[in-house]
């Protein structure tokens, strides 16, 4: 529990999991579920009875707030059908206070991508689409295990540019070799993705460097890769082009033409609150004390496994259907604050920090004297920031504000 109360809560926003996928990738580490695995079809009404039991048990925690962003990811969420997204979050309006201007994003994968569906998921709602497209190179995509080729990931962008307009592409780099090629990605690889990317002129892009995660088909057999300092000059290489290019590099892996950053994520970035709801989701929630209570954050994780999610949530239990809630600890508060904000390249104002933990910022300072020390950050009383070696070893910095 927390020492003081909140003066002022966090921004609220809504993340929705749909967990089912065509096929699980390798390198993916995300509560996925091949679509196979629920009998041939979707579940669609079982699941959104399903996530409307879970928002409703929620509601309390967050009463009478304004929810100003949704973010429906997965797994493959364009596998369901528009008239599912528009329930979904038709049901989201009946039960929340959801801000008109809300952004709402719909992730979605090329092998998904019908013209006339995304101009339903328009319709629906949808305000913004992230597509996975993560190389347009079809050796690459293949090394990835990814459902569909070069082709298709340039016709997807072309419908989403032409259907919702507001788009986000999700690349990554550092690529594995192809069984057939046997080459990980070179240097003139990555830089013929960023420019395929580029000529697209979509409003956000993402660039990720491709890492093994544990409990991956990729960790337990890892595939040649680029070595470190490859790598490292292929991250280099992304975001001066990128930068040349006039995105600007607002977070660790976010680039977007100004005034087109992700409003979801700088949300969560900024270590603002999240109502979650679906199969694994994870959710982060701050009350505010008085009548005796103190202020908390709060957070919570689902089953993963949809058919149990499902099963719990519409039982005469459904907060049976979170599988984890934990109280954040003061010992534990600095560090998920900076784990956060910290990601972001221009900082934070001093002043967040104490709004949406708590705690004042002394709580952190002999930590923050040390990042300082060492130039891995910048800091006024009003503001800090993370230098360019701050973002070189970000992990190093967020080690000093561990408990």
């Amino acid at each position: 529990m927390l020492g003081s109360q909140f003066t002022a809560l966090p921004p609220l926003s809504l993340y929705i999991h749909i967990p089912w996928c065509i096929r699980k990738c390798p390198y993916c580490d995300f509560n996925s579920h091949e679509q196979s695995v629920a009998g041939g079809g979707l579940p669609e009404q079982d699941y959104i009875n399903a996530l409307m039991s879970d928002l409703e048990v929620q509601l309390p925690e967050f009463w009478g707030r304004t929810i100003h962003t949704v973010f429906i990811g997965g797994g493959t969420p364009s596998l369901f059908s528009p008239q599912a997204i528009a329930d979904i979050l038709a049901g989201v309006r009946a039960r929340t206070r959801l801000s008109p201007q809300s952004e709402i994003t719909l992730e979605a994968n090329p092998g998904t991508f019908e013209m006339q569906k995304f101009a339903e998921f328009k319709a629906a709602g949808v305000t913004r689409l992230s597509i996975g497209i993560q190389s347009f190179k079809d050796a690459h995509l293949a090394a990835l295990g990814r459902v569909h080729d070069s082709a298709e990931a340039r016709r997807a962008v072309d419908i989403g540019l032409a259907t919702v307009g507001n788009v986000n592409l999700d690349l990554m780099f550092a690529l594995p070799a192809s069984r057939t090629a046997g080459l990980a990605q070179t240097m003139d690889e990555c830089e013929q993705d960023v420019r395929e990317a580029l000529a697209f002129r979509t409003p956000h892009l993402s660039f990720y460097q491709l890492t093994l995660e544990p409990n991956t088909v990729f960790a337990k057999k890892p595939p040649p890769l680029p070595d470190h300092d490859q790598a490292a000059d292929m991250q280099e290489r992304v975001e001066a082009m990128l930068q040349d290019a006039g995105y600007l590099h607002y977070e660790t892996s976010a680039y977007a033409q100004p005034g087109r950053q992700c409003q979801h994520n700088l949300n969560y970035w900024g270590f603002g609150d999240y109502v979650a709801i679906g199969a694994g989701a994870h959710g982060k929630i701050s009350t505010p004390g008085g009548h005796g209570n103190t202020a908390a954050i709060t957070r919570t994780e689902r089953v993963k496994v949809p058919r149990d999610y499902m099963q719990k949530a519409l039982s005469n239990d459904p907060t049976s259907c979170v599988f984890e809630r934990r109280v954040v600890k003061r010992e534990d508060v600095g560090f998920e604050f900076m784990l956060n904000a910290l990601r972001l390249n221009d900082g934070f104002p001093v002043a967040w920090f104490a709004e949406r933990t708590g705690y004042p910022i002394s709580l952190v300072s002999r930590a923050l004297d040390a990042a300082e020390h060492e130039k891995l950050l910048d800091r006024t009383h009003e503001w800090i920031k993370p230098t360019a070696l701050g973002r070189r070893f970000l992990n190093r910095m967020l080690e000093s504000f561990l408990a």
